[in-house]
């Protein structure tokens, strides 16, 4: 399991986690889409716009391996701001390819990108 140096393992001053410390022995925890609704509670959005603040900053458009990134935190991002990056996707590896599509990101959390196109 590649670990991503430099990527910040939770959201300061709190317990939402970004990285996992250790593999798991049993596999990777599989990736999902999860459903977004307007009612979530504003921590949680939040965290997700830290997240994928944070792998924007660490990675830009290029594609990464999932590597020691949350599955919990990325699930809430995939199928929309991180697809996959390669075909076929494992979803249940470590060493899948995901990428962050910049337009669902804008759309998604227009705060977190200005007119020049960056973050």
């Amino acid at each position: 399991m590649l670990k991503h140096r430099g990527f910040p393992g939770r959201l300061p001053g709190t317990d939402f986690q970004f990285t996992i410390r250790r593999a798991n022995p049993k596999g990777a925890t599989p990736l999902i889409r999860r459903e977004r609704f307007a009612d979530r509670r504003p921590a949680d959005r939040r965290a997700d716009a830290a997240f994928l603040a944070a792998l924007w900053d660490h990675f830009g458009d290029a594609p990464f391996e999932r590597g020691n990134l949350d599955a919990g935190r990325l699930s809430w991002l995939f199928g929309r701001e991180v697809l996959p990056a390669e075909d076929p996707f494992d979803p249940a590896s470590y060493d899948a390819l995901l990428v962050v599509d910049r337009t669902a990101a804008a759309a998604g959390f227009p705060d977190l990108f200005d007119d020049a196109g960056s973050a």
